[in-house]
């Protein structure tokens, strides 16, 4: 008879977001009357842009032509999209990354999970706590963090690192060794970030032990202060120990259509084995790559029409960030974050539980966000509220908020 991957088995309860989705769908059916406003799930409210749905329709009416309909497109992504990221995202930083070693795919989600494939099963991996349920579900599900304690709720393989107060919401070298780091700055769910000399500890760090950085700078596009790294191939030595991934969704709006990719220097060895013909021959096994018009959409934001539209975009959601910072700030919750990410973390009020502050907002408010223990147990008592809904729908929901 066949037989279950039992790891599956290891993951408590149903992932974050689904159980928000049903929680908040049985709370609309049962209170019809009640208009909910999400500010929970980090989804996008604002349009495609101009330049962006041109291309769209272009690269449809393409596909409509045999001389320039397009089939499959190539395992690392179309040349013309990865020259654009190359040139926008890395050159005009200083940083030096070939064409070869960016790899286009469906998102950073994707990227998030698929990428632990190519590390062994023995690796020991580092997580910050609260941190994205993606990085330690997707290395659950491969046989790699252990067995899950209820009570601490913790896997007994996975190395946490508490990003707290205390810490600044941001992470300290573990004691234990890892072999795989994840890091995400501008973080999600704490909107913390770290200066570009802290940034340079870890990779120094990494070189140092014979660790690997899986970098996620999907939220690189809101940081707005000077000495904040939106790249850590910024930092001196990176390209021997970091692989960096990246998202269209949040700059861009891409959450529909789907679009990332995934930063693998040659440089960066086991021993004497590369990790980039790895990684290119899993995406080339398992991926048949982000379809043609959609790529060419991607390349549409990295004109300098698409470019004026992307700071318009992001400008937009930052607005509602200081809607909901200075809102909360005004009513007496305590909040960090919001600053150089689409995030706000707040401390819920008289150490309420995480999950019981997503009833009360819920049911007294109207107003949807996402409990900070959701994220792992650090995040307990802090609650996440994200800055990608509209402008009339966040102003009515924080008004809400400080009514309670």
């Amino acid at each position: 008879m066949f037989t279950v991957n039992d790891n599956y088995l290891k993951l408590p309860g149903s992932y974050l977001f689904s159980t928000i989705g049903k929680k908040v769908a049985a709370f609309k059916e049962a209170n019809p009357d009640k208009t909910v406003i999400s500010l929970g799930i980090g989804d996008v409210t604002r349009p495609l842009t101009s330049s962006v749905i041109k291309a769209l329709h272009s690269a449809v009416d393409e596909m409509a032509s045999a001389d320039t309909f397009k089939g499959y497109s190539p395992d690392l992504g179309y040349l013309f999209l990865r020259e654009a990221i190359r040139d926008n995202d890395y050159k005009s930083r200083g940083v030096d990354i070939d064409v070869d070693e960016i790899f286009v795919s469906d998102g950073a989600k994707s990227d998030s999970g698929n990428i632990q494939e190519i590390f062994g099963a023995d690796n020991k991996i580092a997580v910050c706590d609260p941190v994205y349920p993606v990085y330690v579900d997707s290395n659950v599900m491969s046989g790699r963090a252990g067995i899950y304690n209820p009570e601490t709720e913790r896997f007994s393989d996975v190395i946490y690192m508490p990003c707290t107060k205390d810490t600044n919401f941001a992470p300290e070298i573990p004691s234990e060794t890892p072999d795989i780091i994840y890091l995400c700055f501008p973080n999600n769910p704490t909107g913390s970030t770290i200066k570009k000399d802290e940034l340079q500890k870890w990779v120094d760090y990494a070189n140092k032990v014979g660790a690997c950085i899986i970098y996620d700078a999907a939220y690189e596009a809101f940081i707005t202060e000077d000495d904040v790294p939106h790249s850590i191939y910024e930092c001196e030595g990176a390209k021997t120990c970091a692989i960096e991934i990246r998202s269209f969704s949040k700059n861009a709006g891409f959450t529909g259509t789907r679009l990332g990719f995934t930063v693998v220097p040659k440089e960066l060895k086991s021993k004497d084995t590369s990790l980039n013909p790895l990684w290119a021959r899993r995406h080339g096994t398992k991926f048949n790559g982000a379809p043609y018009i959609i790529q060419a959409a991607g390349a549409a934001i990295y004109s300098d029409e698409g470019k004026a539209e992307i700071k318009e975009l992001i400008g937009y959601y930052q607005e509602n960030q200081k809607v909901i910072l200075d809102g909360l700030k005004s009513a007496g919750y305590e909040v960090s974050g919001g600053v150089n990410a689409p995030y706000i973390w707040l401390k819920t009020p008289d150490n309420v539980k995480s999950w019981d502050f997503f009833d009360t907002l819920l049911n007294e408010a109207n107003v949807v966000g996402t409990p900070g223990s959701g994220f792992g147990p650090s995040g307990e008592g802090y609650f996440r509220l994200t800055a990608f809904g509209t402008h009339e729908a966040t102003k009515e929901a924080i008004e809400r908020i400080k009514r309670l």
